[in-house]
C-alpha cells in the first residue's frame, strides 16, 4: 500500500531521532522559553536576536521554521485605520458659535462629536450630543440613561423611538 516493506517500516519506527532532530528539539525548548518570557510578543527576528544574545548559534530562518511548526506567532503592531480623508480644496465649515462654549439658558447651544473604539469584536462608534448649558461642570450626573434592548424584550423601544433618550429629556442632563 505505501510501497514500504514491513521490516523497513519497523526499522524506521525503532530508529532513534537524528542529530539534527535532537538539536531542533533542544532549540525548540529554548525558543519556547524566550517566547514565553517576551509575553508571547516576539516574532522570529526578535527571538533569534535574543537567542544570539544568550550565546545560541542558529539561523533566523531555522528559528522561524521551528516557531511556525510549534504554532508560535508574535504580536503584530497594527497601524490605526485612517477614518478621515481631508479634502484640502474644501472650505472649512463656518464657526457659528465663534468659539463661545458658554450659554446661560438650556436649549440654546448643542455640541456633538463622534469617535471610534477598537474592541475584540470590531470597531464600535460612539456619538455624543450635549447641551452646553448642561455640561457636567454645571449639573449633576444623569439620573437615567436607558440603553437599547433586544427587540424581543418588553422594555425595548418602539420603532422610530430613540433607544438612548427617555421621553422627558428636557428635565434631564444626558
Amino acid at each position: 500500500m505505501l510501497g514500504v516493506s514491513p521490516s523497513g517500516f519497523y526499522a524506521w519506527q525503532d530508529r532513534p531521532l537524528s542529530a539534527r532532530a535532537q538539536a531542533d528539539a533542544a532549540l525548540q525548548e529554548q525558543i519556547q522559553t524566550v517566547f514565553t518570557r517576551s509575553r508571547r510578543t516576539y516574532g522570529a527576528p526578535w527571538v533569534h536576536a535574543e537567542l544570539r544574545a544568550l550565546g545560541v548559534r542558529c539561523g533566523r530562518k531555522r528559528v522561524a521554521r521551528l516557531m511556525r511548526e510549534a504554532g508560535l506567532v508574535g504580536a503584530h503592531r497594527r497601524r490605526p485605520p485612517r477614518t478621515t480623508w481631508r479634502d484640502r480644496d474644501a472650505t472649512p465649515a463656518p464657526d457659528l458659535v465663534q468659539r463661545q462654549f458658554r450659554t446661560p439658558t438650556p436649549d440654546r447651544l448643542w455640541v456633538a462629536d463622534i469617535t471610534y473604539v477598537g474592541t475584540g469584536a470590531g470597531w464600535l462608534y460612539l456619538a455624543v450630543v450635549l447641551d452646553v448649558c448642561r455640561t457636567p461642570s454645571r449639573t449633576p450626573a444623569p439620573r437615567c440613561i436607558r440603553m437599547s434592548a433586544p427587540a424581543d424584550r418588553p422594555d425595548s423601544p418602539e420603532p422610530g423611538e430613540h433607544p438612548l433618550v427617555p421621553p422627558d429629556v428636557h428635565g434631564l442632563y444626558i
